[in-house]
């Protein structure tokens, strides 16, 4: 078989039928198929490798990485990489018809790619949670434009730029600090409109509460290993509450929301004050 020009790396952890859908979607690509192989890195999965195959179904290849983390699974798969070009998606993720097209028609040495990113909409009419990530979640066209990082979901860099600039790292925000790293190295970063890729809402509170909190320590970790810190840290956590206006008005313009939108500003208003209240008890050793 002949090499293939395109690697898709896929962190996995305990969600088949998730990761099923995910490998479904990237059989429906526009480009041939023989473009491309999937690399899946399992975090050893609770649910066992039996259960992960099967939701592969011989579609990718399996790598199993001991040390947990999306960074570490992301770093173990890409080690196994074979093509030219890295496409990295997650694994509960769902990405458009031409994703790899629009991706790897942009990526060059010394330039990588953050594609467009969607939340997905629920079966259902959306609760308050959903509403909220549909109009605010991924804004990944101004993460790259605005602040020059794009998220692992839809990233796509030369494999030989990603072994240069290492691997993820772990307890850190990975995607902003990878990014960061990579362009102090002499990286550029562009947008790839036409690279879509769609991610599932959090169903309801605790499952928003539990990804911002990951993201809060994650961010706070990122921030005080960089001159300034901590006094960036504390504007940002005092300035949550003037946020909320400018969140409230993107709520109310999102189409697909109306029925929740009132449940949706509740959310974000609480979200917001969480976020403040938690980023000073980091500056004062807490934990959150």
């Amino acid at each position: 078989m002949s090499t293939p020009r395109i690697s898709v790396v896929i962190p996995h952890y305990n969600d088949p039928q998730s990761l099923r859908l995910c490998l479904d979607a990237l059989e429906r690509q526009t480009i041939g198929r023989d473009a491309f192989e999937i690399i899946v890195g399992d975090n050893n999965s609770p649910c066992g490798l039996a259960a992960v195959e099967a939701a592969v179904a011989g579609r990718a290849r399996i790598v199993t990485i001991l040390e947990k983390g999306a960074g570490p699974a992301r770093n173990g798969a890409a080690a196994a990489a074979r093509g030219e070009i890295l496409a990295f998606t997650d694994s509960d993720c769902v990405v458009e018809p031409g994703w790899l097209a629009g991706g790897t028609t942009r990526v060059a040495p010394g330039r990588f790619i953050g594609g467009h990113m969607y939340v997905r909409k629920p079966e259902g009419p959306p609760n308050g949670a959903e509403a909220l990530e549909m109009a605010l979640a991924f804004d990944n066209e101004g993460y790259v434009r605005r602040t020059q990082f794009t998220v692992t979901a839809n990233l796509f860099v030369m494999r030989a730029d990603f072994e240069r600039v290492g691997g993820f790292r772990v307890g850190v925000s990975e995607d902003l600090e990878w990014c960061h790293r990579a362009i102090a190295s002499g990286l550029t970063i562009n947008y790839a409109p036409d690279a879509s890729v769609g991610h599932p809402p959090r169903p309801d509170w605790s499952a928003l509460l539990v990804k911002t909190r990951r993201i809060q320590r994650e961010l706070y970790l990122f921030n005080i290993e960089r001159p300034k810190g901590r006094l960036r840290w504390l504007v940002r956590s005092v300035a949550q509450p003037a946020m909320i206006p400018q969140d409230v008005a993107k709520i109310l313009r999102t189409p697909g929301t109306k029925g929740a939108r009132l449940a949706a500003v509740t959310t974000l208003v609480r979200l917001r004050l969480w976020r403040g209240g938690a980023g000073l008890l980091q500056l004062l050793g807490r934990d959150i």
